[in-house]
This record gives C-alpha cells, structure tokens and sequence, in this order.
C-alpha cells in the first residue's frame, strides 16, 4: 500500500513529494492510530433500556406528575440524562408549563 500512495503523490507532485520512508511511516501510523473497528465504549449499553425501565417510568410519572427527572433517576440508579431520553423518546412525553 505505501508504493501505491508514494507512486500517486510522485506523479502528482513531483519533486515535491514525501519519501518513500515517510510515506510508510504514515501509513504505519494511521494503522496503529485508526481502526475501522469500533473499540468498546465505557459505560451502559443503549440496549439497557428495557421495556421495563420504561414501565417503570411511565408509572412514576403517573402515580406523581409533578416528579422530577432527577427523582426518578435516583429511585431507579440510572442516570437523569437517560431518564429525559427514555420521557422524551420513548414514551413521546413533555413538560407542561400552567400558570
């Protein structure tokens, strides 16, 4: 692969071109540094939003209408971010502001 690329650079620049040497120490380099596989991510999975955490959810919400996102993440252990995505959604919730 590095002859390929150090063959294209040459004929399009020239003289200008990067050595041989560099070139393959670039491609080395992109190797080490960039993969096309995804590396594990820290944290929950996405799949962790069960049906029930939703039920779970929901039912707060309607024992209590006026709980926090913040209350239910605590009640359940999950995060208060998780808690906004799964109301907004999955359950197609929004706050309602009355005065």
């Amino acid at each position: 692969m590095p002859k390929e690329i150090h063959a294209i650079l040459t004929e399009t620049l020239g003289k200008h071109a990067p050595s041989y040497t560099t070139i393959k120490n670039w491609v080395a380099q992109f190797k080490r540094d960039f993969s096309t596989c995804d590396a594990p991510h820290p944290g929950r999975s996405k799949t962790l939003t069960t049906l029930e955490i939703i039920d779970q959810i929901h039912e707060l919400i309607l024992e209590d209408h006026r709980i926090m996102a913040k209350s239910i993440a605590e009640r359940l252990g999950i995060s208060h971010e998780w808690v906004g995505s799964i109301i907004h959604e999955d359950l197609d919730m929004q706050k309602l502001f009355v005065k």
